[in-house]
């Protein structure tokens, strides 16, 4: 076990982060995605200090493979998108670099400094970095040439000992960004970590929080616990946090007023959960259908209507806008979600002609 010093104000060596050597953390670097590899190389051979960071090395370290690799480092946006020509800068604020390689993008930040807070846009140090992530097991840095894993918070033994623990000060975590609120759960729940007596209390106090948070940032976060294949624990957390009615109101509603409704939209989440393991490319759609069909089968009485010979376009209009308050905020694919809509029917035996005008005349109408 290795140790990274700074100096004090008084000049005097201070312990600042613990390294842990390949045979201490034991990732093996064949793991690492090889364009990853190459984008830290590159950065390197230029002079810059690069690393993985992040969720992909909380899962090298218990032994997953990640899904993505984000990188970080102390070359700005400008000089990153230079040697790169495979890149491009992305947002308005917080401006970040994706790397392409054909089907793939790496996501490469500048290291931030403290100095706004833990939310603001000035360059730093990885000192200061380390600081504006939000929990421990999320501010590691693995260093792939070296093998080495730099850990300033304690997070490789917080991954070990399976606990949710904040960097930032819970004083001011959730009200800098409530997203993390999220976060948090997410991690408890995929993990199989603990959340600490304090963490979960500030959580459920912050709640109201996520309530002027914007419906795309919350469609991002609906959408990553839907393909998640852990959206049943991840739903009961947020439930048991009071988080979920800022995610889904119109179901929490229902859970509160409708006999058996909660039952069964969990089950659904289970089946979510089991399709998501067996079909990994699956669409949104067929996806959302598992959140959706326990309140399409509420709207009216779709038998009557089939044997009547009321299922009709004007119907379906009508089933769609219902659905589509119903899942407010967060807003998905408006194909994906006639898609689901369309499906969930079809389980309920309804088959529905729709005209080809049909919405484009409700949106001439809405103009007028």
């Amino acid at each position: 076990m290795l140790y990274r010093y700074s100096k004090d104000k008084r000049g005097r060596p201070i312990k600042t982060a613990t390294i842990y050597t390949k045979e201490e953390h034991k990732i093996p670097v064949k793991k690492i995605d090889p364009d990853c590899l190459k984008v830290i190389s590159h950065l390197r051979d230029y002079g810059f200090d690069a690393y993985v960071v992040g969720g992909a090395v909380r899962d090298l370290i218990v032994g997953k493979t990640p899904k993505d690799f984000d990188i970080v480092t102390n070359a700005t946006p400008s000089r990153i998108k230079k040697l790169f020509r495979n890149s491009r800068i992305i947002g308005k604020r917080f401006r970040l670099v994706h790397v392409f390689f054909e089907d793939k993008i790496f996501e490469v930040s500048t290291f931030r400094s403290t100095i706004d807070g833990s939310v603001g846009n000035s360059f730093g140090s990885i000192d200061e970095d380390v600081h504006r992530r939000d929990f421990t097991l999320n501010a590691l840095y693995y260093d792939p040439l070296k093998e080495q894993v730099i850990d300033y918070v304690g997070g490789v033994q917080d991954i070990k000992n399976r606990v949710v623990r904040p960097v930032i000060p819970l004083n001011r975590i959730f009200e800098e960004d409530p997203v993390r609120m999220l976060r948090a759960v997410k991690y408890s729940a995929t993990c199989k970590c603990r959340m600490g007596f304090f963490l979960k209390r500030k959580i459920r106090k912050s709640a109201h929080l996520l309530l002027p948070v914007s419906p795309s940032r919350l469609t991002e976060e609906m959408l990553k616990i839907i393909n998640s294949g852990h959206a049943f624990d991840i739903v009961s957390a947020c439930l048991n946090t009071d988080l979920y009615m800022y995610l889904q109101p119109a179901a929490c509603s229902m859970m509160f007023d409708v006999d058996g409704f909660e039952e069964s939209y969990m089950q659904h989440l289970k089946e979510l959960d089991e399709f998501v393991a067996e079909n990994k490319n699956a669409r949104l759609g067929q996806k959302l259908t598992f959140l959706i069909k326990d309140f399409v089968a509420t709207l009216t009485d779709w038998k009557k209507e089939v044997l009547y010979k009321s299922a009709t376009g004007e119907l379906y209009s009508k089933t769609w806008n219902q659905v589509r308050n119903f899942v407010l905020p967060i807003n998905p694919q408006r194909t994906e979600l006639e898609y689901a809509i369309r499906a969930t029917l079809k389980e309920l035996g309804v088959s529905i002609k729709i005209p080809k005008n049909a919405f484009s005349d409700k949106k001439r109408a809405r103009k007028n």
